[in-house]
């Protein structure tokens, strides 16, 4: 129960609180975040694509109001993976005009245990928790609080000591940005500090995030959830979940790419568009796929990747990383003599071999906290550079 000494007044979360949901599905609970609309989640069949669209990464409730104190309640549901350390509570993070204002985690919760050497998936049933921002201005002012980028969230109440409304728009353009795990936020630090969020703080954006762990696969509802999505500027960031997954051949990838392409131009025929290779991975440079887990670090707390395919198989047209790089290069330097707002970024440049020798993947996949900083640092200075970036070649 809401604790005193405030006065509270409850507000019902609807669609214009919540920017960079594409749906929010009412549940017996109140409401779930959605990245991909319903029609999109129909066309899919499988459930690691589920459970990521449903974790809300760049998703926040966005209002203005004079509150010095806020609650909201919620029912996250946290994933328990057999025989892993236990994995932290996802983060909230509270803006007040734009500038960080506080951090929280919510109890409860139901749960998900995943027997990773069988796939075996078990539910359990928790309760909703509540966190709270307090000693806030008592003035007018933009509140935003980043769910979890990492854990699904469904959102029970929002409880202030002031009267809320809806914020009136920035006036930013926004940034329609498509990947992997890398790009749902990974081993990020907290929702606003995955890559994609620092970069678009950086860019002055507003970020709509399609980041999908393990489940950019280049599926056509997903390039159609694009088209029809409002944006001004959109990168699709493509490859090395179709290494993880061995999921198509050479003879494939390049007409997938392109009609993923084309899909997006439907809807968006001039807008900026930013194809990202895949940054620096060496267990997938040079041998393909499938990832698979390597449990023999399981005893010290530590999950590790593995590439179980073999090198020889790229003659077959297996894909490596190193042979995806070649081919969005080749395919975007093709688009690109009819269309001069397409553009490539080698992801080696976000994170290549420098960085991996200072950096390294901690499980042989993923960044870490400070990787996500670097990444983003370097993908805001090369698409908003000044009078030569790829976004801001779109800017009057």
């Amino acid at each position: 129960m809401p604790s005193t000494p405030y006065t509270w007044t409850t507000t019902p979360i609807t669609a214009d609180l919540v920017r960079g949901a594409l749906d929010l599905e009412p549940t017996a609970n109140g409401v779930l975040p959605h990245r991909l609309p319903a029609r999109a989640r129909a066309q899919n069949t499988d459930g690691q694509l589920a459970m990521a669209e449903s974790q809300p990464s760049g998703v926040r409730l966005v209002f203005r109001t004079r509150a010095t104190a806020v609650e909201l309640d919620t029912l996250p549901t946290r994933r328990v993976y057999i025989g892993a350390p236990p994995r932290p509570d996802g983060r909230y993070d509270l803006l007040v005009d734009g500038r960080p204002a506080g951090r929280a985690t919510a109890t409860g919760g139901n749960t998900l245990t995943i027997d990773m050497s069988t796939g075996a998936v078990e539910h359990g049933a928790g309760p909703a928790g509540t966190l709270r921002f307090t000693g806030l201005p008592e003035r007018d002012k933009t509140v935003e609080i980043w769910l979890p980028h990492n854990e699904t969230t469904e959102l029970v109440a929002l409880r202030t000591d002031a009267p809320v409304e809806p914020a009136p728009a920035f006036g930013r353009r926004t940034w329609l940005h498509h990947g992997s795990s890398i790009s749902h936020g990974s081993d990020a630090a907290s929702p606003t500090t995955t890559w994609p969020a620092l970069a678009a703080a950086q860019g002055g954006v507003e970020l709509v995030n399609l980041g999908f762990g393990g489940s950019a696969l280049l599926d056509p509802f997903v390039a159609r959830t694009m088209r029809d999505t409002p944006a001004d500027l959109i990168s699709v960031k493509i490859g090395i979940n179709l290494v993880n997954t061995d999921l198509m051949r050479l003879r494939a990838f390049a007409p997938a790419v392109h009609g993923f392409l084309d899909t997006i131009r439907e809807g968006h025929p001039t807008a900026p568009l930013l194809v990202v290779s895949p940054i620096l991975c060496p267990i997938h440079e040079d041998t393909p796929g499938p990832t698979a887990y390597d449990f023999s670090r399981l005893g010290e707390g530590r999950l590790l990747f593995t590439a179980a395919g073999d090198p020889e198989e790229r003659a077959g047209g297996k894909l490596t990383l190193g042979v995806i790089r070649d081919e969005l290069k080749r395919i975007v330097a093709q688009r690109a003599a009819d269309d001069p707002n397409v553009h490539h970024l080698d992801g080696r440049d976000l994170y290549g071999e420098a960085d991996h020798s200072e950096l390294p993947l901690p499980d042989r996949l993923h960044p870490d906290a400070a990787a996500h900083r670097r990444i983003g640092a370097r993908f805001a200075a090369h698409a908003f550079a000044a009078g030569v970036g790829p976004f801001t070649q779109a800017e009057e």
